[in-house]
């Protein structure tokens, strides 16, 4: 079945329809020159070109005088569009190999040719074959059944390609009779003469060059053959109208070089003219040493300083804008009219551009080998021609001299191939080194004298050309290979990858469009003064004999007087008013380019040279000069950014854009590079959308795609090296290094070797034991790295700067504000750094040391904050506050305990190791609590650190720093979290033990030894309850010593807030039940220490939350702990002097002893409250007296604890014989410091049950042999010592909340009264009660401080009693009293 499609496009075609379609001039080219499919940029560039460049009046055009202008510049914009098909037929082929017959699997699959790999390749390695003599049921018999069923479709996916090759055979006959048309009517086509019809004419010329030598890239061959055998297939074995022109057409360009020789081998002599021509610019161009000297680049003369505007060279200068196209012209045209080379002056010019070019560019990122072409095509003609001289040269003398020609262009073409390969780069890397020296100093000087910016605008297009030249040609040779022969294995072109000069290059081309931005109204203001003067000067030629003598025909004056008019119609700039002069000045561009038109062409009777030579002899410029300077000038006054677009818009490189990101970061960061630059790598992805065809509409999706993509890589490269200058700068190696700080036994080894060592002045001194002597870093040889730090530091901070003043970076609908990003990159780096110093070899860092890196790192982000228009200290913040807590605020100012409580992963992660490797042990380390020095202590490390360095007051000061209150808060909750646990457990031991117990509590009452002991065997699990109790007493004391950090922390950073905590703690009111909000501000003080009991508060909120003690079970308390005194684990406790207590923890047991008692007190207390008042329905009157109730629970406390202490003294004393008499003295002691620990305790509870004369035997042998014995006494004076102090004080009750009235701070401190006077104020155990003497004003106090002698602690508890002694004795007294305390020696 024949579609209708296909019915109508193809097939019932009419030949002279066809014909005439091809005949009919641009009206054919619809397609490729419609501007309603195309972006609005290149929309309005294309438009503006047309109109300027191109169109020209109707009467003109219709000239038989004049040449159709207008279709030249038509016809390159076709070549584009043809080149842009081409393009994306081969990206959607996947760039095939045609030559070689190689298709990869996408090929296939693309939908363009049936996939059928053996029928289409055959059919392509025949050509020109027809199919039918081709038999093609013996090479794929099913494949071709298959195709014959799907014909159809096949013919319609091929179909808009076949008018792709109709296309390009229509083009190249019309450009084809166009150029030979110009070629052979053109006067002159020299570029000082005749500029604007020489680059029209060389720009259509290298178009159809780059248009056949692309064609070679798509199968052309199979895909004519393909459509013809389906097309046979579906109309009965008939070729399809078109298949033997196509046929001859390909045929005739296979190779295309061998059609290109043929066609244009009329124009040749032409061309090389052209190529002649421009010769000398060429060598200039490629002249470093003289366009340095000769200052073609300089806006100021070389020679002579002063004269700022450089008059030197300026239509060399201007004229160096174009070499880049004269550099192609060169190429492609001795490519093409290979016979041109045999001219003397070619070879020099052909020499000097191969030497410096490998590839040949087509179209975009595709190219051609060019010396492969080259030898391939150029060296036979030439070899050929050489043979022709050889035979004539015995007849001709001109013959001897083209065979001389001819011989040196063979040699040349034969060695510049490699010298090519080894040289090019170097020869651009000179030039490009040349670049970015003057346009450095270009761009200083036209920043300081921008009023000069507008007399040298053509300097400075040459100057942005140029360089848009060498970056382009750097890229296109990036990864190029070729080889020397054909035998040779391909050898890659050195292109440094690491140059950075390319940064260079585009931050000047950068810079300098935004100089021609930033001053176009000057630039605009200048032009329409020199065009205001340049009407008269064409006037006045004009009006000069030789113009009159001439004798101008009415087209001619008549255009001549337009022009005038157009120049003198033109608005005078007044005032500073100049960028709201609306000027259009195309029609005066029009009218120029008509006159052109006529005076160059040979059918006219006036001509070019005619007007030469009658305005010339004036002595100054003639007309054409004058009238081509108005030209130029006029496209500064409306098309200043189209001409900005031509000579530095750097789009292309969008083709390039891996490479270019692979330079940029090799670069950026290097020893050559430059933060500033970041710009201009950024900034040339703006132009990447104007690549887009108007042919392939889905190109502005795809580019635009890429440009984003390629500004989010060189982001992410430009924020990876911002981090890089961070970190090396964070590192030991940077600010590391000078914060070392030597350990005081290093200093003094240190010292010791310095002072046995004799160095010599004059050398630099040595390392001696891994440390370096004072002086090391003053000595050249070794401040290396303070130049590294002051390098890192410059570069941090200029990078910092340019990408805060850094404008956004547009691409399409995507705007990258680099500001923005910085800060992320900052903040992000921060958190980063903080989570990854947290641990070391999954091990805690010390918080001291976390607190000086973070302190380190944060001064660093202070020092870029410095150069940033933004805040980064808050963000800071925010990142601390979010790694320590990410929960609702709202439960904190509530006290509410929500189900799940978010936290950040760093305090989540320091607070699980302290609470695993620190409180729980769970490595068996041996981690003790040491009451002496307020810290854990361990036997064996905690993974890489012993305990007391991680738990001394220094490090959980540096702890609370880091993580402030909310850290403190997650720690202590998964304290309590854990505490709560092993209360439970006690609680699930009293249960169980419930009946065991009250019969233990009844045989201690009756006195029945062998009673109890045999209760005391049935307690189950008492050694697992006494592990538990001991982990509590742990967790209990880390806590305490966390509040005390606290609070140390909240006293030296806001020493009001906690002045005023402390002081409402003392003064909050003690009801039970507490109100709601008295509870919350206790707990708030109690979290830094500023509460009366800290241990008793924290697990009295704990039993609260648990639920714990609420039943008759919590009675048998002190009767449990009691029959603790029973256990195994006292025979292996020993007590430590140093650490003031036992190997095993034990003294963690009295710790939670006294605070779970006093805790499960006031908790039973409240609940009995409730209870009360829930039975008697409400009918309560007004709430008891706080103090009674205080007093109530501070009671019920010490008569548990007096009951504790009786009945385990009693079991300890029964339990003793002479058989067994180690575990007496730690029970005696662990008894001692009990009573110590506890606030509700008096320190002689112990002595109605064990004489202190006992204890003070222990303590004398304990202290006696412990190596800190002198220590004690050197630490005060022998007036204080508490050695002579203690002898005259007897121990009596602690000073406690018993009394609610407020004692004065005199009575406070250093009262004391003999063991008599404490008689008066007994506590009795047996009931309770407390019994109070006649003098109740003050209660006795025992100031001694506790039996763990901690030296500090005694001398200033013991200031006010010696001071109130007998005065200072050379002989200390140690009378004992009947109660006194222990002597220490």
């Amino acid at each position: 079945m024949r579609t209708a499609r296909h019915h109508y496009a193809v097939e019932d075609v009419d030949p002279a329809v066809v014909r005439s379609k091809e005949l009919d001039g641009p009206g054919r080219w619809t397609e490729y020159l419609a501007q309603d499919i195309v972006s609005p940029r290149t929309s309005k560039v294309s438009s503006k070109r047309n109109e300027s460049e191109g169109t020209t009046h109707s009467s003109a055009g219709s000239s038989l005088k004049g040449l159709n202008m207008q279709w030249v510049y038509q016809l390159t914009h076709v070549a584009e569009g043809l080149l842009a098909k081409m393009y994306r037929l081969n990206q959607i082929l996947d760039y095939p190999d045609v030559a070689g017959h190689m298709f990869s699997e996408a090929f296939w699959k693309s939908g363009v040719f049936p996939n059928h790999p053996k029928i289409c390749m055959f059919l392509s390695k025949k050509f020109p074959e027809h199919h039918s003599k081709l038999q093609l049921e013996r090479i794929d018999k099913f494949a071709l059944d298959a195709m014959n069923d799907g014909a159809e479709s096949c013919i319609q996916s091929l179909e808009q390609w076949i008018q792709l090759l109709l296309d390009l055979m229509a083009f190249r006959e019309q450009a084809l009779r166009l150029i030979l048309d110009l070629s052979s009517t053109v006067i002159t086509l020299l570029p000082h003469q005749n500029s604007l019809i020489l680059h029209a004419f060389m720009d259509l010329f290298c178009a159809f060059v780059r248009v056949n030598l692309f064609s070679e890239k798509i199968p052309r061959k199979m895909m004519l053959q393909t459509y013809n055998l389906l097309h046979a297939m579906t109309r009965n074995d008939h070729d399809c109208d078109f298949y033997h022109r196509l046929v001859q057409f390909i045929d005739s360009y296979d190779p295309p070089l061998k059609g290109l020789h043929e066609d244009l081998n009329f124009v040749s002599p032409r061309i090389g003219e052209v190529l002649e021509a421009v010769g000398p610019i060429i060598f200039l161009s490629t002249d470093t040493r003289k366009l340095r000297n000769e200052g073609f680049l300089s806006p100021f003369h070389p020679r002579y300083p002063d004269i700022l505007t450089n008059s030197a060279h300026p239509m060399r200068a201007q004229d160096l804008a174009n070499v880049t196209s004269y550099r192609e012209w060169v190429l492609f045209g001795y490519l093409v009219c290979p016979d041109e080379l045999l001219r003397v002056t070619s070879i020099d010019i052909a020499l000097v551009v191969l030497k410096e070019n490998i590839v040949l560019p087509l179209f975009r990122d595709e190219y051609v080998l060019l010396h492969e072409d080259y030898q391939l095509y150029v060296l036979p003609r030439i070899l050929e021609s050489k043979k022709l001289a050889k035979s004539g040269r015995s007849k001709q003398k001109e013959a001897d001299l083209e065979y001389s020609v001819a011989k040196q262009v063979e040699k040349m073409i034969s060695e510049v191939h490699e010298q090519a390969i080894y040289s090019c780069d170097a020869i651009h890397r000179e030039r490009r080194i040349l670049l970015k020296q003057e346009i450095g100093r270009m761009v200083l000087f036209f920043t300081d004298q921008p009023s000069l910016l507008a007399p040298n605008v053509q300097m400075v297009f040459s100057a942005l050309a140029f360089s848009q030249s060498e970056v382009l040609w750097y890229f296109q040779h990036v990864g190029v290979a070729s080889s020397k022969t054909k035998t040779t294995k391909m050898v890659a072109v050195d292109i440094d990858p690491n140059d950075s000069t390319i940064g260079f290059l585009l931050d000047g081309i950068d810079r300098l469009c935004s100089l021609v931005r930033k001053y176009i109204a000057a630039i605009r203001g200048y032009a329409l003064s020199y065009l205001s003067s340049c009407a008269g000067r064409i006037k006045f030629l004009l009006g000069t004999p030789g113009m009159v003598a001439l004798d101008l025909d009415a087209t001619l004056k008549g255009l001549f007087q337009k022009i005038v008019q157009h120049l003198e119609n033109i608005p005078k700039p007044k005032g500073e008013n100049v960028s709201a002069i609306t000027c259009d000045l195309s029609e005066l561009r029009k009218d120029w380019l008509s006159i052109l038109m006529i005076v160059t062409s040979a059918r006219s009777s006036i001509n070019i040279r005619h007007l030469e030579k009658a305005t010339v002899s004036t002595g100054k410029e003639g007309l054409l000069s004058e009238g081509n300077s108005a030209y130029n000038w006029s496209r500064c006054v409306d098309e200043l950014e189209l001409q900005l677009s031509r000579h530095g818009s750097l789009r292309k490189l969008y083709f390039y854009h891996q490479h270019l990101t692979t330079v940029f970061r090799n670069t950026m960061f290097g020893p050559e590079g430059r933060p500033q630059h970041c710009c201009a790598w950024l900034g040339v992805a703006s132009s990447f959308p104007d690549c887009a065809s108007i042919i392939v509409p889905e190109e502005v999706t795809k580019i635009g795609r890429d440009a984003v993509l390629y500004v989010e890589s060189l982001i992410e490269s430009i924020m990876g090296g911002l981090e890089g200058l961070i970190n090396i700068l964070d590192s030991e190696g940077g600010f590391g290094s000078l914060e070392m700080q030597l350990l005081p036994e290093q200093a003094a080894t240190l010292m010791n070797l310095t002072s046995r060592g004799s160095f010599s002045t004059g050398k630099s001194p040595r390392v001696i034991s891994g440390f370096h002597l004072p002086g090391f870093e003053s000595y050249p040889e070794n401040n290396n790295f303070i130049k590294m730090l002051e390098a890192a530091m410059q570069r941090l901070t200029n990078l910092c700067s340019v990408l805060n003043d850094m404008e956004p970076i547009c691409v399409l609908n995507h705007v990258f504000v680099l500001r923005e990003y910085m800060r992320e990159c900052i903040l992000g780096n921060f958190r980063r750094r903080l989570l990854a110093v947290l641990k070391t070899d999954n091990d805690l860092q010390r918080p001291s040391v976390l607190e000086s890196l973070l302190r380190r790192h944060t001064a660093i982000v202070y020092l870029a904050e410095q150069h940033i228009s933004m805040d980064l200290s808050q963000g800071i913040r925010e990142i601390l506050l979010a790694e320590t807590f990410s929960g609702p605020v709202s439960s904190l100012h509530l006290f509410e305990n929500t189900t799940e409580q978010h936290t950040g992963s760093a305090i989540e992660s320091v607070s699980s190791w302290y609470i695993e490797y620190i409180v729980k042990d769970v490595t068996s380390a041996g981690v003790l609590f040491a009451p002496q020095h307020s810290c854990f202590k361990s036997s064996r490390p905690v993974g890489g650190y012993f305990a007391e360095s991680v738990t001394d007051p220094i490090e959980l000061n540096a702890f609370v720093r880091i993580f402030g209150g909310y850290g403190v808060d997650k720690l202590s909750r998964m304290i309590k979290e854990h505490t709560a646990a092993l209360l439970n457990c006690i609680d699930t031991s009293l249960r169980a033990n419930n009946e065991n117990l009250e019969a233990v509590s009844l045989s201690m009452h009756s006195g029945d030894r062998l009673e109890r002991e045999a209760n005391i065997k049935q307690i189950i699990d008492m050694d697992t309850t006494i592990g538990f109790c001991i982990q509590a007493g742990q967790a209990i004391s880390f806590d305490s010593l966390l509040a005390v950090a606290a609070g140390s922390v909240l006293e030296d950073t806001a020493p009001l807030i906690h002045s005023l905590l402390a002081g409402v703690a003392k003064h909050l009111p003690t009801e039970i039940p507490e109100k709601k909000e008295i509870r919350r501000m206790r707990k708030v003080a109690n979290s830094v220490n500023a509460s009366h009991d800290h241990d008793s508060e924290f697990v009295r909120s704990v039993l609260e939350e648990v639920g714990c003690a609420n039943d008759g079970s919590w009675n048998m308390l002190p009767y449990l702990f009691a029959t603790f005194m029973t256990s195994n684990i006292w025979n292996t406790t020993a007590f430590n002097v140093d650490t003031g207590g036992f190997n095993n923890n034990i003294h963690c047991l009295a710790r939670c002893i006294c605070t779970v008692i006093a805790a499960s007190e006031h908790v039973r207390l409240e609940r009995e409250h409730q209870q009360r008042r829930a039975f008697s329905n409400g009918h309560v009157g007004e709430s008891l007296d706080s103090d009674a109730h205080y007093l109530s629970a501070e009671a019920r406390i010490k008569s548990t604890m007096q009951l504790f202490i009786r009945y385990s003294a009693g079991i300890m004393l029964d339990s003793w014989s002479e058989d067994n008499r180690s575990p007496l003295v730690a029970k005696l002691i662990f008894l001692d410091q009990v009573c110590d620990i506890s606030p509700y305790l008096p320190r002689s509870s112990l002595e109605p049950h064990v004489p202190y004369a006992i204890l003070r035997s222990i303590y004398s042998q304990y202290y006696a042999n412990s190596p800190s014995a002198p220590l004690a006494v050197i630490s005060a004076s022998p007036q204080h010592s508490p050695a002579i102090s203690l002898a005259h004080v007897s121990p009596a009750l602690r000073q406690t909340k018993g009394d609610s009235t407020p004692q004065s701070s005199s009575n406070d401190s250093g009262y004391y009264k003999s063991s008599t006077l404490s008689q008066d104020q007994l506590y009795d155990g047996t009931d309770g009660r407390i019994i109070h003497s006649t003098d109740n004003k003050h209660r006795n106090v025992r100031r001694s401080g506790p039996l763990g002698y901690s030296i500090s602690q005694k001398v200033k508890q013991m200031e006010g009693s010696s001071s109130g002694g007998t005065g200072s004795s050379s002989v200390p007294k140690f009378a004992v009293s009947r109660s006194g305390p222990i002597s220490y020696r």
